[in-house]
């Protein structure tokens, strides 16, 4: 009885490794920061006098820039997941960080950006997907591409 559990928790362990080693192969070191947009205006019109974008980056500036933006619910660092960085973002992979500078913002009211309950609550700007497109551009130089995990018909 005691042996099969015995080889189980070894498989099981050994498993565990291999997935802890695969990742640690395929996922480039990631890097966090924030982007201060002043004055930004919403699509409705209204104006916040600082919106902050919280971001996280894979692969060297210099690399062609690739803007990612996460679905609807979670954050930019939610992508660096074996499951979609892990698939992307190694070498030799469709995004190689080696060639490519992935952005992963966190959306507006989401993550570490700028959200409703950082103190305005009902009195915060109404926002949608336009407004995270137009600030993370204008937080660029404009030659990034841009991609989305699942935010539906943006």
């Amino acid at each position: 009885m005691r042996k099969p559990f015995l080889a189980f928790a070894f498989a099981a362990a050994a498993t565990a490794l291999g997935a802890v080693s695969a990742e640690a192969q395929v996922s480039p070191a990631a890097n966090e920061g924030d982007w201060v947009a002043r004055d930004f205006r919403f699509h409705t019109g209204e104006v916040m006098p600082e919106l902050r974008i919280h971001y996280t980056t894979v692969g060297a500036p210099s690399g062609e820039p690739v803007l990612i933006l996460h679905g609807t619910t979670g954050s930019g660092a939610g992508l660096l997941s074996p499951v979609f960085a892990g698939e992307l973002f190694g070498p030799g992979q469709p995004l190689d960080a080696s060639r490519y500078f992935i952005i992963l913002p966190d959306a507006i009211g989401h993550g570490k950006s700028t959200k409703p309950s950082d103190g305005l609550r009902a009195k915060f700007p109404h926002y949608n997907y336009d407004d995270l497109v137009s600030c993370s551009i204008s937080a660029g130089d404009g030659r990034a591409a841009a991609a989305s995990s699942a935010s539906g018909a943006w």
